[in-house]
C-alpha cells in the first residue's frame, strides 16, 4: 500500500513539474516493476536474522517514501529537466528495490507457521488488498485533502512505524547483539521524529520552495483534486499560477481577454448564448458581459478556481464580480463531458483552456473534441480557442489550426497579440462560412482597437510552420509540439 502511494506521489509530482502524464506515470511504473523484481531476487541473499533485515527494509522504505515528494520539490527547484528525471528514476527504482525484497522475506519468516499455499496466498492477498486500498485513497482523499507533500511523509512515517511494530512484537526472536538493536530501535523513533518535524513545517517548506519558484510574494497557495493553484501579489500586480505555470497577470491580462473575446464576437451579427469553457477566474466573461447577450454558460472542471473567482476581493474586483451575474451559469465539470451531455446550441464558444502540457489537456484540442463543439454550434456559429504562443511554441499553435481545419471548420483566422507577460500569443478563429473582419466601436476595451485588425492576423514567413498533423485523441502530437520548446530550453541552459 506505502509503495503504490509512492509511486503515484512521484509520478504526480513528475507530470506537475513536467507535463506529459502518460509519459511520466508509464516510466515511473516500469522503472518501480522491474526494480521490484531485482529485490525479490536479491532477498535470496539474506540468509538469516530475517526479521531484523525486514525491519531495516521497513525503515529505508519509509525513509525514502517520505522524504519523495520533498525532494522531487527541492530538486526540482535546483536542477535541469533532463537533471530531475534522472533523479526521479533513481528514487523509484530505490523504493521498487526495497519493495521487491518484502514479499520473499515476509514468505521466508512465515513458513514455519504456515504451509507454502496458505503462507503465498494470505501474503499476496493482503498485498493486493493493500494496493487496492492505495489506489482508491489516492485520487480521493490524499491529493485533495492531504496533498502530495505531506501524503508523503505520512505514509513514510506509517512504514518506519510498521517497522517499530514488528521490533517489538518480535524482538525476543532477533538474534542480534542488544547494541545493534538498540541502534535500530533508535533510528526508527529518530527517524519518525524527524517526519514528525517535517510534517508540522511542511507549510513554512512549501512558502520557502514557492518563494524560490515564484517571483512574487506568495498569496495564497491549495491543492485541488486537479491542479496545484497559487496566486502570487505585489503592489503592483497579482498573478495566478496553476501547476506553475502563470494563467494571467493583473497588470496586462486585459490585452489577452480582449483579443480573446472581441475578436470573435464582434464578428456574430448577434451573439445571444455563449459558452466558454474554461475561464473560471471570472476575466473572459467581463468582457463577454460588455454584449447584450441572453444567456453565458462557464464550463471549468475545478470549483476551486471559480471559488477564488466569486470570493476573493483581488478576483473580484478584477472581474467585475462577472460570476455573480443573472445571465451567467457556472458548471464544474469537464468540458468534453460537458460538449457529450448538453443538447444546448450556442452563437459563440470561446475555448480558453490551459495549455497542452499533459494527454488530458492535448484531448481538448482534439478533432474528436472540435467535432463536439461543432454539435453545439448553432448555424452561423463561430468558434474561438486560445493556441499557445506563435513564437515560443509555433508548432503547437500551428497544429491547433490544422485540428480545426481537420475536424471540418471551412474557415480558420489565427491571429496573435502581444501579451507582456506570456510574450507574443496566438488565438484561432473558426467558422463553417467566411467572415468579413468588422470592429464594434461601441465596445470599450483598454487595448484592442480598429486598426489593430489589419496586422494581428498577419504572419511573416518564418513564423509560419509547415508538414504540421492535427492532433486527435489516439495521437496526442500536439502536446509534443508543445513540450518541444520546453525540452530545448533546458538543453541550452547547460
Amino acid at each position: 500500500m506505502c509503495s503504490i502511494v509512492y509511486e503515484l506521489l512521484i509520478s504526480t509530482a513528475s507530470s506537475y513539474f513536467l507535463g506529459n502524464s502518460v509519459k511520466q506515470f508509464s516510466l515511473i511504473i516500469g522503472f518501480y516493476m522491474a526494480f521490484m523484481g531485482i529485490g525479490a531476487y536479491l532477498a535470496k541473499w539474506i540468509k538469516t536474522n530475517l526479521i531484523y533485515h525486514f525491519i531495516w527494509i521497513e525503515v529505508a522504505l519509509g525513509l525514502l517514501g517520505a522524504f519523495s515528494v520533498p525532494l522531487c520539490y527541492f530538486y526540482f527547484w535546483l536542477a535541469d529537466y533532463e537533471g530531475f528525471n534522472l533523479f526521479v528514476f533513481l528514487l523509484i527504482s530505490l523504493i521498487g528495490t526495497l519493495t521487491g525484497l518484502e514479499v520473499p522475506l515476509l514468505t521466508r519468516v512465515l513458513e514455519k507457521d504456515y504451509d507454502l499455499s496458505d503462507n503465498i496466498s494470505n501474503i499476496l492477498a493482503f498485498d493486493y488488498l493493500g494496493a487496492l486500498v492505495a489506489t482508491i485513497a489516492f485520487p480521493f482523499f490524499l491529493v485533495p485533502i492531504v496533498g502530495i507533500f505531506k501524503s508523503s511523509l505520512f505514509f513514510g512515517m506509517l512504514n518506519i512505524s510498521i517497522g517499530v511494530i514488528t521490533y517489538f512484537f518480535f524482538r525476543q526472536e532477533i538474534s542480534m547483539p542488544r547494541f545493534k538493536k538498540r541502534l535500530l530501535l533508535i533510528i526508527s523513533l529518530s527517524l519518525i521524529s524527524l517526519i514528525i518535524f517535517s510534517f508540522a513545517t511542511s507549510a513554512s517548506f512549501m512558502q520557502r520552495w514557492n518563494r524560490g519558484i515564484f517571483k512574487h510574494p506568495v498569496l495564497h497557495t491549495e491543492q485541488s483534486p486537479y491542479q496545484d493553484i497559487t496566486v502570487t501579489k505585489t503592489d503592483h500586480e497579482f498573478r495566478l499560477y496553476l501547476n506553475g505555470a502563470i494563467q494571467f497577470s493583473s497588470k496586462d491580462e486585459y490585452r489577452y481577454h480582449e483579443a480573446l473575446v472581441h475578436v470573435a464576437m464582434m464578428q456574430h451579427q448577434d451573439p445571444k448564448r455563449i459558452l466558454l469553457l474554461g475561464g473560471g477566474e471570472g476575466l473572459a466573461a467581463r468582457e463577454i458581459l460588455k454584449y447584450d447577450i441572453d444567456h453565458l454558460d462557464i464550463v471549468d472542471i475545478d470549483p476551486a478556481i471559480t471559488d477564488l473567482a466569486l470570493e476573493m476581493p483581488l478576483f473580484t474586483t478584477l472581474n467585475e464580480n462577472a460570476l455573480s451575474s443573472e445571465k451567467v451559469n457556472v458548471h464544474n465539470h469537464d468540458a468534453f463531458r460537458y460538449l457529450m451531455e448538453s443538447k444546448d446550441q450556442y452563437d459563440l464558444i470561446i475555448c480558453d483552456l490551459p495549455d497542452p502540457t499533459s494527454e488530458a489537456l492535448a484531448r481538448l484540442y482534439s478533432n474528436a473534441f472540435y467535432n463536439l463543439l461543432q454539435s453545439r454550434l448553432a448555424q452561423k456559429g463561430i468558434v474561438i480557442s486560445q493556441a499557445t504562443s506563435p513564437t515560443l511554441t509555433a508548432n503547437a499553435f500551428w497544429c491547433i489550426e490544422e485540428t480545426l481545419r481537420y475536424a471540418g471548420f471551412n474557415y480558420t483566422y489565427p491571429y496573435q497579440v502581444n501579451v507582456p507577460s506570456f510574450g507574443n500569443w496566438g488565438f484561432v478563429m473558426a467558422s463553417h462560412q467566411p467572415l468579413i473582419l468588422s470592429y464594434n466601436s461601441n465596445i470599450e476595451t483598454q487595448f484592442l482597437e480598429k486598426d489593430m485588425l489589419n496586422h494581428i492576423f498577419y504572419f511573416p514567413k518564418d513564423n509560419r510552420a509547415l508538414g504540421i498533423i492535427e492532433n486527435t485523441l489516439d495521437q496526442p502530437i500536439l502536446m509534443e509540439y508543445y513540450l518541444d520548446h520546453w525540452r530545448s530550453l533546458s538543453n541550452e541552459s547547460k
